[in-house]
């Protein structure tokens, strides 16, 4: 007989975790209150012309964006610190099946996060004093951006977390690569191919509907900052002894 849980009560376990911990509980509420300010000082303060519904979401996104990958990477590197690999590998011997549990916990939290910014910023432009007859307008394409600029963010958080498996350079790395990268685009001779790998190119995710070129350098840069991180960290985590 297999008593081995299922993937839904995994993602369940998973998503707990997040909130359990000090740490997680504190960043989610900081996420939660950023995103409110971000609203209504944008709604209420911002020229008229940004004061549009599709302006204000993407910038109550913004603190999702920043800090929603760090709950990501302290979800899996939280194994290691509090010592909860041994029980989480003993319960769970196939290692794969706990990392796509945290992936899916992460879309979750995401989506949720991305459901929680829509409602705030509806919230948010119908008090903001706005004549413009389109300042409702949201297209689709730009609102399926928006939800996945908040899923891919968070990510790319676990696949960090996963392939270092300590907190503390994870989050180092993970701000660090992309201010480095930013300082090698200002260089005129190698900015077009830095643009195909900095996480620059995801910016225009929550700003307009994408080009077909910008969704090619978006899909090389969510190619290495999502998939290769994750790769490295699945072969770490299946081969790391936890005796």
């Amino acid at each position: 007989m297999n008593n081995r849980p299922s993937l839904g009560r995994l993602t369940k376990v998973e998503l707990r975790k997040m909130v359990d911990t000090r740490s997680g509980f504190w960043l989610l509420l900081a996420v939660a209150g950023l995103m409110v300010v971000a609203v209504f000082i944008t709604a209420l303060v911002a020229h008229e012309e940004n004061r549009t519904f599709h302006n204000i979401l993407a910038n109550g996104l913004q603190p999702a964006g920043i800090l929603l990958p760090v709950v990501g990477i302290l979800l899996v590197s939280s194994e290691w610190s509090q010592r909860t690999a041994l029980v989480s590998f003993a319960l769970v011997p196939q290692r794969s099946r706990l990392l796509v549990a945290k992936l899916l916990a992460g879309i979750v939290l995401a989506s949720a996060a991305a459901a929680f910014g829509l409602a705030l910023s509806a919230l948010g432009t119908a008090i903001a004093s706005n004549s413009a007859p389109d300042h409702w307008t949201l297209p689709i394409g730009l609102l399926l951006q928006d939800v996945l600029y908040a899923v891919t963010a968070m990510i790319i958080g676990i696949g960090f977390g996963a392939a270092l498996q300590s907190s503390a350079p994870a989050i180092v790395l993970y701000f660090a690569l992309p201010i480095a990268l930013a300082a090698l685009g200002s260089i005129h001779a190698i900015k077009g191919a830095v643009e195909w790998i900095s996480t620059e190119s995801l910016e225009p995710m929550t700003k307009e509907v994408m080009s077909g070129h910008q969704w090619a350098q978006g899909l090389v840069v969510l190619a290495l900052w999502m998939g290769v991180p994750l790769a490295i960290g699945l072969w770490r985590l299946t081969r790391r002894d936890v005796g």
